[in-house]
């Protein structure tokens, strides 16, 4: 019997499930867990609602980016705009073109779907969707849109893809939307994949799969 080649839904059973703290957006949770051995284990991670990135990309090979200062590294990081999955029933794309508007004041007439990865699914739930953004226009920001935290001193501006290329093997830039859309893009564009590329309304499995990001709860 061949085995599965590709990641594949899977959930150990969960015998206790305890949420250690609540914060603004996420949860601190602590689960024991029986392995297929049937060992108990306990894994700690935090909840997450997702999120969304967007590679703008002009007609000058420019990147729009941000500089935005994150609080848990204490540096300000070169990132492509991005945002929380957390309006409820918002469509993915949607919320990624809200995004675009507010954080860099752009709308863009093509999207496709550059790269879904899960940031760091050893301790935390994030699961992330990169689109790639073409054919960009300036907007204005959304009505009712407020610049707050650390966002009042994000500055954006744009870089040319082929230096963020060699800033991120020079390990000049350490976002991981940034390095993953970047470099998903330079090889879609190496390899001629660009229109062959998913359609921006493509499903997202591990967000749409029974039982949501979370799976199966304690049994």
């Amino acid at each position: 019997m061949s085995q599965k080649r590709w990641d594949e839904d899977e959930c150990w059973q969960i015998v206790n499930h305890q949420v250690k703290a609540t914060g603004r957006v996420c949860d601190f949770i602590d689960d024991v867990v029986v392995t297929p051995a049937g060992e108990r284990i306990n894994r700690q991670y935090t909840s997450h609602p997702g999120a969304v990135g967007i590679i703008a990309l002009d007609d000058q090979d420019r990147i729009a980016v941000v500089r935005q200062y994150r609080h848990p590294v204490r540096m300000a990081l070169v990132e492509p705009p991005a945002g929380l999955l957390d309006i409820d029933g918002e469509d993915f794309l949607e919320a990624a073109q809200r995004e675009l508007a507010e954080e860099v004041m752009l709308s863009a007439d093509d999207w496709r779907v550059l790269v879904d990865v899960v940031t760091t699914p050893g301790g935390c739930q994030e699961s992330l969707r990169i689109y790639l953004a073409r054919g960009l226009h300036e907007v204005p920001r959304p009505d009712g849109f407020v610049l707050e935290g650390e966002e009042v001193s994000m500055k954006a501006g744009w870089e040319p893809l082929d230096d963020l290329v060699e800033a991120i093997y020079a390990g000049q830039c350490q976002s991981p939307t940034l390095v993953a859309g970047v470099m998903a893009l330079e090889l879609a564009r190496r390899t001629d994949r660009m229109n062959q590329l998913r359609s921006a309304h493509s499903p997202w499995p591990i967000r749409e799969r029974l039982g949501g990001i979370n799976g199966v709860t304690a049994q």
